[in-house]
């Protein structure tokens, strides 16, 4: 069954058939810098098994190193994929999924890249939701 995915505002929308490569994060700073985040969860799609179902006269392309490319909604800005078009898959960011992709992170890479106030020792509360704020 394939994973469908789509950016925040709903308007690009596209179908992955499989992964092609297990589940990374990456901490490299342009990932971090296009994502906002601490890292950017990402697989490989084989290009045949990648296809747009919707919006795609909506995305923007940035060339963020020479050679590779990311698109973005234009509208709501997500950062769906990127590739290098020789290469023979695309980048997908795992995070657009709508679909449980049924695999789990199996590394991390660029951890060089990594700022101090990335880290979690685990001494860090964690909440399921947004905390209440403490009584005054």
């Amino acid at each position: 069954m394939p994973l469908e995915g789509s950016c925040l505002c709903g308007a690009v929308r596209y179908e992955a058939a499989r992964l092609s490569s297990p589940i990374g994060h990456c901490h490299c700073v342009t990932c971090r810098k296009a994502q906002g985040s601490a890292y950017a969860s990402t697989a490989r799609v084989m290009r045949e098994d990648f296809r747009w179902l919707a919006g795609e006269d909506r995305l923007t392309r940035y060339e963020s190193s020479e050679g590779k490319f990311r698109y973005f909604c234009s509208t709501c800005g997500s950062h769906l994929m990127a590739e290098r078009p020789a290469q023979p898959h695309v980048i997908l960011r795992v995070a657009t999924l709508d679909d449980d992709p049924g695999a789990r992170p199996a590394f991390h890479i660029w951890t060089s890249h990594d700022v101090p106030w990335l880290t979690d020792e685990g001494d860090t509360p964690h909440y399921a939701e947004w905390p209440t704020p403490p009584a005054t």
